[in-house]
């Protein structure tokens, strides 16, 4: 089963060979090394992307200048700078790739315009805008309710070999938390 086909499966169950053959027409395979930036502050971009191999951080610079991670993609998953593509501005969010990337980039505005939606695509583009959705909220959710021992857990369950494919300092900044409680938390994981 070729790699367009699985992932437009992992949101529709019912993809014409049309529709898959559309998609994979209008997608470029881009290989990044790792700390190499993917969508820089401030860039113009009309792109979306499907991560296919690799972690990928989103993240924002605060005012004093701390990065706060706000998504590590991971694994098949779909990312882009969606509220400045919509809003057609400059990216608010950086992407870079803490590990070495296997990335498909296509055309936003060419395969998601008013002109080119038929119903089929309509329907995968809101399955996969509800996934990013979910995605969103559930790291809401976790900073709200979990403290940072459970979302540190919950990283580890997620991606079990974490802590040998990222920077402990990255892992902080997704979890919310200093590398020094990052150290005390897994000091005392690995304690017990």
């Amino acid at each position: 089963m070729s790699f367009i086909k699985k992932f437009i499966e992992l949101y529709s169950s019912s993809a014409s060979e049309d529709f898959i053959k559309k998609l994979t027409n209008r997608l470029k395979t881009t290989y990044y090394k790792k700390n190499e930036s993917i969508v820089k502050l401030g860039d113009i971009s009309s792109k979306f992307y499907i991560l296919k191999e690799g972690i990928v951080r989103s993240y924002i610079i605060g005012p004093k200048g701390k990065e706060h991670i706000k998504i590590l993609h991971k694994g098949i998953s779909v990312f882009a700078p969606l509220t400045d593509l919509i809003k057609k501005q400059p990216s608010t969010l950086i992407f870079d790739c803490l590990t070495n990337c296997e990335v498909l980039e296509g055309n936003f505005y060419e395969l998601f315009t008013p002109k080119n939606l038929n119903l089929e695509i309509s329907g995968f583009y809101i399955k996969v805008l509800e996934k990013i959705y979910t995605t969103s909220d559930n790291k809401i959710h976790d900073l709200s309710i979990l403290n940072a021992t459970e979302r540190y857990i919950k990283l580890r369950r997620e991606i079990p070999n974490i802590e040998n494919l990222i920077q402990q300092y990255h892992i902080a900044s997704y979890l919310n938390i200093t590398p020094t409680q990052l150290s005390r938390i897994r000091k005392d994981y690995y304690s017990k």
